[in-house]
């Protein structure tokens, strides 16, 4: 299908996947937002303590994120950068989201890289790169990631 595709179209058709994407968080819709992804799209979490697990397909990919809400209320992306690269397909975008975790009123600024991967069917790989020390930190859950760090030695 790419072959029928414009570099210009391919490069649209990931940007606005990544928009979709911020849309569905923003509006608190996890279940859309893992239908931006392929049937058979992945996500990884390369900075993520040892036993993180790699989401593979969007049934996977909804299941995890749907207990997202319930923990943060994100209220807006404060800034955001997009690179292309020289895969139309591929993006590489900086940005940072505000918001609140729910069970603590903790503020919740976090910053995060992704990788995506964009084909014909939706997201195909999106590398998720944060900081787990920070995520911990925020959700009051930094003996939790200790553990599992110390786990894996």
């Amino acid at each position: 299908m790419n072959a029928y595709l414009s570099v210009q179209d391919r490069r649209q058709r990931a940007h606005g996947a990544v928009d979709r994407l911020h849309e569905r968080l923003l509006a608190h819709d996890m279940a859309g937002f893992a239908d931006v992804f392929a049937g058979h799209g992945v996500i990884e979490f390369p900075f993520a303590p040892p036993g993180w697990p790699t989401l593979r397909g969007r049934d996977q990919i909804r299941e995890y994120l749907m207990g997202n809400v319930d923990e943060i209320d994100l209220t807006g992306i404060v800034a955001q950068t997009r690179y292309e690269t020289t895969d139309p397909d591929v993006l590489i975008v900086e940005w940072e989201v505000d918001g609140t975790v729910r069970a603590t009123g903790r503020p919740y600024r976090m910053r995060y890289i992704n990788v995506v991967k964009v084909g014909p069917e939706g997201i195909e790989l999106f590398r998720d790169y944060w900081s787990p020390l920070a995520v911990g930190h925020a959700l009051g859950r930094l003996d939790e990631l200790t553990a599992m760090q110390e786990g894996a030695a």
